[in-house]
């Protein structure tokens, strides 16, 4: 009995290159984590529907059935106090419209570390930091 062999000829073992420089090798050991900050995941989650200055007035408005909410006036709705805690509460999806409103739901991109954060009940609660970080980029975005 022979004993198997394979012989690769150029176009196989080109092809098995090509296969896998496909295959993701995931992060290298100690590879600084690329760290989002509340303005790119607001440009990139946000901004379609809410415009860059957060109006209601983005590039995909147009198309829903509801205007989208006019977040530069969140803090003057609410006397002045920007609403952190109903505002990640509505980011995340705890807002008790799941499912039932045009917004998705973000809780599942934004999941990562937490860190402590007083949302304005004097709580300090264990919050995704990108939550955080989002919610306190819109509050820069409120009209003086």
């Amino acid at each position: 009995m022979r004993p198997f062999s394979i012989a690769l000829t150029a176009t196989m073992a080109l092809g098995l290159l090509a296969l896998a420089a496909c295959i993701p090798l995931g992060p290298f050991p100690n590879a600084p984590e690329e760290k989002s900050t509340g303005a790119e995941d607001y440009a990139a989650y946000c901004a379609a529907c809410h415009g860059a200055a957060g109006k209601g007035d983005g590039e995909v408005a147009k198309e829903l059935g509801k205007p989208p909410a006019d977040l530069s006036k969140l803090s003057k709705k609410n006397k002045d106090a920007f609403p952190t805690t109903k505002v990640m509460a509505q980011i995340w999806g705890y807002a008790g419209k799941k499912g039932k409103g045009i917004m998705p739901d973000f809780g599942p991109l934004l999941e990562g570390d937490t860190v402590p954060y007083d949302g304005g009940d004097g709580i300090e609660t264990p919050t995704p930091i990108r939550l955080v970080q989002i919610a306190e980029y819109l509050k820069t975005l409120q009209a003086k």
